[in-house]
Formats: C-alpha cells, structure tokens, sequence
C-alpha cells in the first residue's frame, strides 16, 4: 500500500473516532504497524499543569498512561515540544536530555523519532516512535510522521475539546458538562451575552445533527419507521420508473439498497442507539457515518463505493425525520444563542424576534457577511470557534464575549456575575449616547460629517431612524433575495424597495444592485467555483444575466416613482467598460418606464471601490458616475490577499495595515479630483478610531450600521477635526498594523473616548480548551 493511501487511511480512521481515547489508540495502533517500529507514543500538553502526559501508547507499559509526564525542560520529548521540530536519534540514550522513568519499560528502545503536533502555532503534543536497535529512521519515514502529525493536529484539537467536555459525564452523571469551558474565536460584533444555546442544523446533512436524548423512545422509534417506508416507497419508485432503461445488473442495486432498509438491516442498529437514550436522528447519524467510515476503509474498490451509496440512504432518511420535526417549532428560550456549523445570513431569521441574543459560529470569520449583519442588529458574535464540539451543546448555558472572541460553556456563578457587570455598563452607556440621536456629528470646530447606515435586513429600518441616521449609504439588496426560495418579482421587490425609500424620505437611499457570490449564495441560483472570492460574483452576475438586473433597476425606479431619494451603486466593478454597460442598461430602464406612462426619474449612480484594480481607476470612474463608494472589507480582503471568512488567517486581515490606509486615502483625494462626492460603507467607519481617520482623510460620508453609529457620532462630537488630522498624520508615519492600532487606542483614551472601545474583560484564568 502507497504512502499516501497509508496516511488517507488513517486519517479517516480516526477523523470518524468518538472520542479523544479512540482517537490516540487509534492513531498509535495505525502508525506502529505503518512504520513497523516496536513503539508508538502520544504525549499531549496538560493546560493544568503544562506538562506532556502520556496518554496512549502501543509498545510501552501501559499500566504508565496517564501516569507519566514531563515538563517541556525534561526529557528528549520535552525537547521535541519545546523547539517544535522533529527529533530524530540513532541512539536516545546517549542524548544529554534523555529523561530515563523506569515504569515506561523503554529501556529496551534506543532509535528514537518524535515530532510535535501543531495546532494554530500550538504544540498540542508529541508523537513519537521507537524501535529495539541503534538506526536512525530514514528520511521517508520521518516525513510520513512529520505529515501524518499535521493532518492529525486538527482532528486531535476538536477530539481533545471533545474529551474536555465529558470529563465530568463519567463522575456526574450523563450529559453534565465540565464548568468553565472556554473556547477561543474571532471577535465578530462586540457585545457579551449570557444565554441558553440553540444548535442549528442544516437540512439533510448527517454531519450537523445535533446530540439529544431521547425524551420518549418509542415515539423516537415511530418517527424512525414512518421515514423507513417513506424511503422504501421512494425507492421503489425510482426503480420501476427506470426499468425499462436498466440492465439487470442495475437493476439489483435497488434491491441492494431496500435490503439494506430491511428490519434486520441498518434499522435494526438505529432502533438499538434509540434504546440507548439517543433521539432518532442522532441514532442515524452515528450508524450511517459509521458503515460510511467502513465501507470507505475497505481496498476493495467496488465495497468502497458503498459508502456513498450508504450516506445517500442515510440523507433520505433524515429529510423525512427533518420534514416531520418542521411540524413542531423548536422552542426558543428567551435568550438563544444560535449555534451552527457555519452561520449565514438566512439562519438569522431562523429565531424569533426579540430572541436571538448571541451567534457562534465554528465556521467563518468576523468578515464574513453574517458577522456583518450581525454587528448591524447589535448581536454579539463569535466566528471561527473551529474546536466547538457544537452538536453536543444544544441547551447549554453560555457566555458569548463578543469583545475577546471567546465562549464560556457552562459557566460557574462567579463567571456569570463578573460578565453581569459589563452587560450593566453596557446598557449604561448606551443610555448616555441615546441622548445624542438627534444631534448631528460636528466636531469641536465646527466640521460636519453626514453619517448613514447600511441596511439589508427590514427591521434595520427602524432601528436605524432610531439611532438618528441621515440616509442609507447601503442598502444590500441581496438579503431578500437570501431568505427566498426564488427569484422575487419584479412587484415583490418593488414593495421590498419602497419600505426602505419611503422610511427614509426625503433623505438618500443608495441601494446596491444584486451582490452575489463569494460567501453570499442563493439557495435556488448555487455558483460552485473554486475560488469564489475571485469569481462570478457582483456585476459579473447581473452583466451575463440582464433579465435579472433590468427586473431589479425596473423595480427600485418604480419604487422611488415621486420620492426621488433613490441612489444606485454598482458593485465589484474592475473596468469602466462594466460601468458603461450597467449605465446603458440603467438608461434603458428609465426610458421603458417612461414610455409606460411611470414618473421616473433617472437616479444618481456610483461604483463600489472593492478591488485594487478599482482603486488606480478611481479618477476615470468618477468622470461617468455621480459618486464613489468605498467597500472597506472586500479591498481589504484583496489587498491583502487573505480570505475573511477563513478563521485560519483571520489575524492577517487587519483594517488598519499601511497599505490599506494607503489606497483609502489614495481613492478619496482622486475622487475629489473630480468634485465627487466619497462614501466608505466598509467596518472600518464603524470603528471610534477609524472613522476619525476617514474624516481626516476627507471622506463625505460614513456609511456604519446602525448599532455602532451612536459611538461614532459621540466620537466626532469630542474631537476637534483638526486633532484628527494630527492623529492621521502620526498613523501615517507607522509602518505596522499594530503599532496603528496602539496609537489609535492611546489617542481614543486621550481624546476621552476610551469607553466607546472594548470594555475591561474579566481577568480570567481559564484556559482555552
């Protein structure tokens, strides 16, 4: 067997184990016999004590697991975990940090190989191999452990997280979690939330079934057989209906499949996981992956593809088990925080109003556009908790810190009441900025700036005149075209539009037309591409498909019909032959609408400024629209050449990094070199010291949502502008992220404005998990 099947094997092998145990046993088991060596050891990193345990083994004493350790200062192992690299000896014992403990029985071993397993610039662990004679291991077997080490890294991280979670079940009873377990994100929207966690599950897919007992087993068991016969008659069908086109060989797999259904198939292993306290769909879930796991590890090429023939019963039945659960509406405590596997935009209309208190997302970053629209409604969020063992948590009680970026399952008393205090504050200072919401942002001397929102959801309306927003700089289009399960009509959006243009007359509206693709997809219209963010998506889509964008301007012309406040944006543009094209096709529509008796008017247009490309024609744009938009969290994705919505690099993607400050300043004084005027709807405005920095810039409007605009206006109102030009001109100077933003954080505690940023978190010692 090759190399590469050998790590492929054991990496499915122990991506399907149960739990952290099953995950060393397995791993050490496999790897011995790959490698052929006596030995094969893990050692994993104890928070509490910060020592290497050994934890599993297949060669030494086992009566030593669990009872061995070793500092990071003591032993060859210790060594391996202190540089983190391999170490790799032809004789351990004569190595001057070799650590001899008689209880191991490794005396008999002297060719010794250890390498760490990483995890997010961690060192989890040591793995590490041994053999009875002097050698060095050859540099094929080192790298095949060095690799296997890396694909493991992340599965033993999750499996540790998991094993963290049911260290208590064993000696307090099933389902009862460990106090204090904390989970490190990304800080998506700020905020802290204490609630009660609803896992959301996405329809038909196995891997998103959440944990749950099973409150009436029979009745788990009924459920069961109602999908059953849902799915035999299914298949039934399917195979009569293609008889007459099938060999009888072909034919024979439908057989396979309802044998497979049989009482004394697959059936018969669910209903004895029901009878264990498990809910049918869990029951299901762990049966299916396990003949998945199997059949897939099995050489035999035909047997293998049984696997996929396994999962697609599997998804059958959970539609049917799914369909009959959308009968009975999850319950919601009053509050839920939300919890899924990957969080999008949709799944936020999933919780009642006045409910949905907190977001995790295992998933995602705190760029992705739920994090956005989360911010917008004032949701504390955390994204890209990758370790979340989040199908076992539905019901927990937990802390989200939407300043840190961390979650706490199952706090303590005292963990709750120092997180009370901030939720306190909080509320106390959104008191005192409520007292401004009528008052425009102007600064100390006199400088005014307009500040506008952004909007996508319709209950952002309200919450935005509420917050004292002079017009929409945003209006994400797309959002209604997410929660649909089909292209709206022209009428629909229409009245879509209208609600928007009419709350905020005579103030400006600038909606965007349809911004699709990357990590904002239509259920109905999927675009599977490789590298989404540099793909079909924005103006691309609704250039190739005209019909789509002439409906949508139709509608938001008719909309503004004898209100006039519409603006529209186009979105992703790269050329100006894009601009051209989209403003024949806006000139056509008004020009249709007027020959069919509509009192239209042409609105004014812009361009969003999202791609490097757009920034050095930011001039020649401006010279055939009638503004310019900045959209700060795509250009920063770009420029930067790091993903937002991939938790791996979210601390690369840095708002204030030079070069992005750089193009922000370069676009507005070349916008301005065409007397238009310069928006910049990104995250960036949303932030005290940013949206100073924009102002000093020249900026004519910051676009936020409406959550943060309260803290950006009471920070215009308490600087003078030209104090703001002097902290513009100090960052200017700096040449790192961090650096911009410690003198952002000095300034702002300066200015007085220190209480707009993060409060102080609680000095906690708990260790991540």
């Amino acid at each position: 067997m090759s190399i590469l099947k050998v790590l492929r094997q054991i990496v499915q092998d122990v991506s399907t184990a149960p739990d952290l145990n099953a995950v060393l046993s397995i791993t050490v088991g496999r790897v011995r016999k790959a490698m052929q060596t006596q030995v094969c050891s893990v050692f994993l990193h104890s928070q509490e004590t910060g020592r290497y345990v050994l934890r599993a083994t297949h060669g030494l004493n086992a009566e030593a697991v669990g009872q061995v350790s070793l500092s990071p200062d003591e032993g060859i192992v210790g060594l391996v975990a202190k540089r983190a690299e391999p170490i790799n000896l032809e004789d351990a014992f004569s190595h001057p940090a070799f650590h001899y403990i008689d209880v191991t029985g490794e005396e008999r071993y002297h060719a010794f190989l250890g390498v760490p397993i990483m995890h997010q610039r961690k060192v989890l662990g040591v793995l590490v191999v041994q053999q009875h004679e002097k050698r060095r291991f050859d540099e094929s077997e080192e790298a095949f452990l060095v690799t296997l080490s890396a694909q493991l890294a992340g599965i033993i991280a999750h499996a540790h997280a998991t094993g963290a979670m049911q260290t208590e079940a064993t000696s307090g009873g099933p389902g009862r979690l460990r106090q204090d377990l904390r989970y490190d994100g990304v800080a998506a929207a700020a905020g802290v939330v204490i609630g009660e966690i609803v896992v959301a599950s996405l329809p038909a897919d196995l891997n998103s079934v959440v944990d749950r007992p099973a409150e009436d087993p029979q009745q788990e068991k009924a459920r069961l057989e109602r999908a059953l016969v849902a799915v035999r008659e299914e298949i039934s069908q399917v195979a009569d209906n293609l008889a007459g086109r099938l060999s009888k060989d072909e034919r024979a797999l439908f057989d396979v499949y309802l044998r497979m259904l049989d009482d004394n198939g697959l059936p018969l292993e669910i209903r004895a996981m029901i009878d264990q306290g498990r809910w049918a769909q869990g029951a299901l879930r762990e049966v299916i992956l396990e003949h998945v796991r199997a059949f897939s590890a099995m050489d035999d090429p035909y047997l293998s593809e049984r696997a996929t023939d396994i999962k697609d019963l599997g998804k059958r039945l959970l539609q049917h088990l799914q369909e009959e659960t959308a009968n009975h509406p999850l319950e919601y405590p009053e509050n839920a925080v939300l919890l899924a596997d990957e969080l999008t935009p949709a799944m936020l209309g999933m919780v009642p109003e006045g409910k949905l208190s907190g977001l995790i997302s295992v998933a995602g970053s705190g760029n992705s556009h739920a994090a956005i629209l989360a911010r917008s409604m004032g949701i504390p969020t955390v994204m890209g908790v990758v370790d979340l063992p989040y199908r076992r948590l539905n019901g927990a009680r937990v802390i989200v810190d939407g300043y840190s970026g961390r979650v706490y399952i199952n706090p303590s008393a005292e963990l709750v009441q120092s997180f009370s205090r901030i939720v306190i504050d909080e509320q106390v200072v959104a008191d005192e900025l409520r007292e401004i919401r009528d008052l425009p942002a102007i600064t100390k001397d006199g400088y005014r700036l307009p500040l506008w929102v952004n909007t996508g959801l319709s209950a952002d309306v309200a919450r935005s005149l509420k917050q004292g927003a002079e017009g929409i700089g945003l209006y994400r289009t797309e959002i209604p075209f997410m929660i649909r399960d089909s292209f709206p009509s022209e009428q629909e959006q229409i009245e879509s539009y209208r609600a928007q243009l009419e709350a905020f007359a005579p103030r400006p509206v600038t909606m965007r037309t349809l911004d699709i693709g990357g990590d904002k997809a239509l259920p109905y219209f999927p675009i599977e591409e490789e590298n989404p963010s540099l793909g079909w998506r924005g103006i691309r889509v609704t250039l190739d498909h005209p019909e789509i964008f002439m409906v949508q301007v139709r509608a938001m012309l008719r909309a503004s019909e004898g209100l006039n406040n519409l603006r529209i944006m186009l979105p992703m543009v790269t050329s100006t032959s894009e601009v051209e094209e989209a403003l024949r096709q806006i000139d056509r529509a008004c020009t249709e609408l007027q020959e069919e008796g509509y009192q239209v008017k042409k609105p004014p247009v812009g361009v969003m400024i999202e791609v490097p490309a757009a920034v050095y024609q930011t001039r020649r744009f401006a010279r055939l629209v009638d503004f310019i938009s900045v959209g700060s969290n795509d250009l920063t994705q770009y420029l930067l050449a790091v993903d937002r919505n991939n938790p791996r690099v979210a601390g690369l993607y840095a708002s204030y990094h030079p070069a992005v400050l750089k193009a922000l300043d370069f676009i507005v004084h070349e916008a301005h070199k065409e007397r238009k005027q310069v928006s910049i709807c990104g995250e960036i405005a949303a932030d005290p010291g940013g949206a100073l920095l924009l102002m000093a810039m020249g900026y004519d409007v910051l676009s936020v949502n409406a959550n943060n605009l309260p803290k950006i206006k009471f920070a215009i109102r308490n600087v003078s502008f030209s104090r703001a030009r002097q902290l513009l001109l100090s960052v200017r100077a700096l040449h790192d992220a961090e650096e911009i933003h410690q003198e952002l954080r000095q300034s702002l505690k300066a200015f007085g404005l220190a209480r707009l940023t993060r409060p102080a978190i609680p000095d906690q010692k708990i260790p991540p998990i």
